[in-house]
């Protein structure tokens, strides 16, 4: 644990998920094979679609309405209508719809296929026991299917009404639903601009904690020092 910052009272804990509790990055990668099968097998011709195809029906999606750049989910449904209506006729308006939700829900079920390490459910416990923890995450993992909603007392999802982290949206809401001065919540999360930089921005203390790579600020593009980074995420026990 080393600290850059003098650090308040933390009476409570917000933290962030991808990447925090869990390296994400293998997890999308077997939720985008899950639906990539399921699309070959169902929607062959969305199937054999480049992905250069894929990302432009994305920015094509964002460019239609902005507010989706921050809701995973309703990306992902209007990326696969876009996508699907080169199998399904556009007139058939409920198989397209059933098409897609299925096809959404295969990618949603497996990006939610794993378990986290019994060191991370322990400490979530403990925390749990003695303060209000409220999750803040830019993505969309269902917490129910990955067994962390007990430890929460709420997590925030950014949606298209609540913008994603670096805003301070989100972590204005966690302050008003916890009831304490934003100076004695502890924000955990492993981006600097989103985690770190979005938390002090909005005056909560933050804890630097990467589980999918060696922390290394020099690597990393910070604009702004947290109040202390950790070595392992059983460390955040001390502020009790």
């Amino acid at each position: 644990m080393q600290f850059f910052r003098a650090i308040n009272s933390v009476k409570a804990m917000t933290f962030d998920l991808d990447d925090t509790l869990y390296n994400n990055e293998p997890i999308i990668r077997q939720a985008e094979a899950a639906l990539n099968a399921h699309l070959k097998q169902h929607h062959p011709k969305a199937a054999d679609l480049p992905p250069s195809h894929w990302q432009q029906l994305k920015r094509d999606a964002i460019a239609a309405n902005p507010a989706y750049s921050s809701d995973m989910g309703k990306l992902r449904l209007a990326v696969l209508n876009a996508a699907l209506i080169h199998d399904i006729p556009t007139q058939d308006s409920h198989t397209l719809e059933a098409a897609v939700q299925a096809c959404f829900d295969c990618f949603y079920h497996a990006r939610s296929e794993f378990e986290l390490a019994d060191d991370v459910h322990k400490t979530l416990s403990i925390l749990s026991e003695n303060m209000t923890l409220v999750g803040i995450t830019n993505g969309n993992v269902n917490a129910d299917q990955i067994s962390i909603t007990p430890y929460f007392d709420t997590i925030l999802h950014a949606s298209t009404s609540r913008p994603m982290k670096p805003s301070r949206a989100m972590f204005d809401e966690a302050a008003s639903f916890i009831g304490e001065a934003p100076k004695h919540i502890l924000h955990v999360g492993d981006n600097i601009i989103k985690d770190v930089y979005g938390a002090i921005n909005a005056g909560f203390q933050s804890a630097w904690f990467a589980c999918n790579r060696e922390m290394h600020l020099p690597r990393e593009r910070a604009s702004v020092l947290p109040h202390v980074a950790l070595d392992s995420l059983d460390e955040l026990t001390y502020f009790l």
